[in-house]
């Protein structure tokens, strides 16, 4: 299986981090521009295409920024793993649960946030939620190959295995009493957002320590969901810092 990845920064990042590249592919009016990046590319051994602009555009459409790469898929890390290294490394666990995200766009931007404030691992149902992907990819502007990503079969047992290793579960929920900033983040927890629509759901929200809510005073009563998880994420950088 592979996917494709669009940009400059994505293909650096997944050099970075060895994933295996298969090809790359890029487009001929932005060769000269992407001279140190196809070298790196060539050092590796990697099969380089050129495409003339006409045939690049009209193949690979969106902000491409002139270079593609066909690379192998992206896998997801166990959970059982990703609790050892946090002990190894003798740290609080900060975890982000997911419920049941639908936006590509939003998950990218979540794991752009997550690699910058030390989230240990963003979790995500396997199914009814966006996967990892090319777009993904492209929106997190590389953080995909740096932010541990598990994939779960139910949120609900997830939790309570969560639970009963001692991470507590922090649930972001518009009705909730108690705002964002009066919560305590300094212990082991993971924190749960919901979908772009819906929120999270019933057994979901059941199965939280607690629940906060970011206030708001405008017109619109809700936030888009990775602006939600970045306030959320960064006050618990905040708070532990």
């Amino acid at each position: 299986m592979s996917e494709w990845i669009y940009g400059k920064n994505v293909l650096d990042a997944a050099l970075a981090s060895n994933r295996k590249i298969f090809k790359v592919i890029v487009n001929a009016s932005a060769k000269e521009s992407l001279k140190e990046l196809t070298r790196k590319c060539e050092s590796k051994g990697i099969k380089i295409e050129t495409l003339d602009s006409k045939g690049f555009d009209q193949k690979y459409k969106g902000l491409t920024q002139g270079i593609v790469a066909e690379v192998d898929d992206y896998k997801y890390v166990e959970l059982e793993n990703v609790l050892y290294k946090i002990e190894k490394k003798q740290e609080m666990p900060f975890l982000l649960v997911l419920d049941s995200l639908e936006d590509p766009h939003n998950l990218g931007a979540i794991l752009r946030t997550a690699d910058a404030a030390g989230v240990h691992a963003v979790l995500i149902p396997k199914h009814r939620n966006v996967q990892l992907n090319g777009t993904v990819a492209k929106v997190s502007t590389g953080a995909i190959e740096y932010v541990d990503v598990v994939q779960i079969t139910n949120i609900t047992a997830t939790l309570r295995e969560l639970k009963k290793k001692g991470i507590w579960i922090i649930g972001a929920e518009a009705d909730a009493k108690t705002d964002f900033f009066h919560q305590d983040y300094k212990m082991p927890l993971a924190l749960v957002i919901g979908s772009e629509g819906k929120g999270i759901s019933r057994l979901v929200r059941e199965n939280c320590d607690f629940l906060v809510a970011i206030p708001m005073v405008g017109h619109v009563n809700s936030l888009n969901a990775s602006v939600s998880a970045a306030l959320m994420i960064y006050e618990v950088f905040k708070n532990r810092k």
